[in-house]
């Protein structure tokens, strides 16, 4: 089953429909941000810190998923040299139309995430990637190419699901499926997702989402999280998404066991 190819066309066709993720940011914002006035998600309601991106002046910035014309235009806004890359074509040529009428350049790649990302180690020096991993099977590969195209000490910003929403019934607030979430281990929840117009998706735990993240290397930084915006969950304040800040750092290794630092300093000031 070649379920990226499922998941890009009901992308494309959600996005014909008027998903609120496919629709482009206005003019008005976009204006907006070139005074500074800016503010982006990584998760379905909570803005992300600005302190999280530091000065974004001509930093070299992947949208990895992000295609839409919805961040991309604010980044460039603020100085970034911008790359995005998705699999849907209505999501890609979203960001070719804000380009095109707000007259700046960004390079639109219509791609699989889940394949070798097509760019050189130490290309970018931040990559956002807002929540989109519950569309692939597995998130350590993507981890892992992050990894090695982001500059050393540069910054990777990801949200995610952490699967409740794929447990529980948010309207009628009664448990559905058990976890995991894979359509591609059980055909009857495979056809149940195309019938029902949901794309085939995965739920990940947070050990896959940020153990994967440490595994690949990555130092995380910051993190919060934040409910779906609607459904019980959201009325109870049960949060459902997790937003994470990481850093390229270089790993040591010592021994059997590879650790961010070999290293700590004592309160008396010696080194062990």
């Amino acid at each position: 089953m070649d379920y990226q190819k499922e998941n890009s066309k009901i992308i494309d066709k959600w996005c014909s429909e008027g998903w609120k993720y496919g629709q482009l940011i206005s003019h008005e914002a976009y204006q907006r941000a070139l005074e500074g006035n800016w503010n982006v998600c990584l998760t379905p309601t909570k803005f992300v810190p600005h302190e999280w991106f530091g000065d974004l002046k001509g930093k070299k910035l992947l949208g990895l998923a992000s295609g839409g014309g919805q961040q991309i235009p604010i980044f460039n806004a603020l100085g970034a040299q911008c790359t995005v890359l998705d699999y849907s074509s209505k999501q890609c040529e979203s960001e070719h139309m804000v380009a095109q009428r707000e007259n700046y350049h960004v390079e639109i790649i219509q791609a699989d995430m889940t394949q070798k990302l097509p760019f050189p180690d130490e290309t970018f020096d931040i990559i956002f990637h807002p929540v989109s991993n519950s569309y692939i099977e597995k998130v350590e590969p993507v981890f892992q190419e992050c990894y090695r195209v982001l500059k050393k000490n540069g910054i990777f910003l990801g949200g995610y699901d952490i699967g409740i929403d794929y447990a529980f019934d948010n309207r009628k607030g009664k448990i559905r499926h058990p976890l995991p979430f894979n359509p591609l281990a059980d055909p009857k929840l495979y056809k149940e997702c195309v019938k029902n117009n949901l794309g085939i998706q995965f739920s990940h735990t947070i050990e896959e989402q940020i153990g994967g993240q440490l595994r690949a290397g990555f130092q995380l930084t910051h993190l919060y999280e934040d409910t779906d915006g609607e459904g019980l969950l959201h009325e109870y304040n049960i949060p459902s998404y997790i937003a994470t800040r990481c850093i390229k750092i270089k790993i040591q290794n010592c021994g059997n066991l590879h650790f961010h630092a070999c290293s700590y300093v004592q309160s008396e000031g010696s080194t062990t």
